[in-house]
């Protein structure tokens, strides 16, 4: 499952970071990397951006990045 495909409120895990070059290197500066705990607070009204909580700041994402994120289910 990718980021793009999670729930609102859903809790999820950052299973690996596709991609490469500049827009991986993005991604990971930004915080996001494999173990990283994500939750996905909100959608906009037409599903873009797509706002996340983690390490305890929030964040917005084009769906398109969202779908460089591979995830999984937090054990929670």
């Amino acid at each position: 499952m990718t980021l793009a495909e999670s729930k609102e409120g859903q809790t999820v895990v950052v299973r690996k970071v596709r991609g490469s070059g500049p827009s991986k290197r993005r991604l990971m500066d930004m915080g996001i990397s494999r173990g990283t705990e994500l939750k996905v607070e909100r959608f906009a009204p037409l599903m873009d951006p797509v706002q996340i909580r983690l390490k305890g700041y929030s964040l917005a994402l084009r769906r398109s990045e969202c779908a460089f994120i591979e995830t999984e289910h937090a054990g929670k």
